[in-house]
């Protein structure tokens, strides 16, 4: 259960980590650098993913979602 926790720690903030990528591309305009797209391809990719795991670890029993949000 851990596990899967600070698995999806680690990709959150591998996708805010593309995103201040992609800002930094966007800012500087240098031809050498790979396109801004690239970027935020990664964190859409990053954001199934993230999706993806806690479906499949709600749907397996490791994580539990909130019975009561109020």
């Amino acid at each position: 259960m851990l596990l899967v926790k600070i698995l999806i720690g680690g990709l959150i903030v591998f996708m805010v980590f593309n995103l201040f990528k992609a800002m930094m591309v966007m800012l500087k305009d240098d031809p050498n650098r790979p396109p801004m797209s690239q970027y935020i391809g990664r964190r859409v990719i990053v954001s199934a993913i993230i999706i993806g795991l806690i479906v499949l670890a709600m749907a397996t029993g490791l994580i539990t979602p909130n019975p009561r949000p109020y």
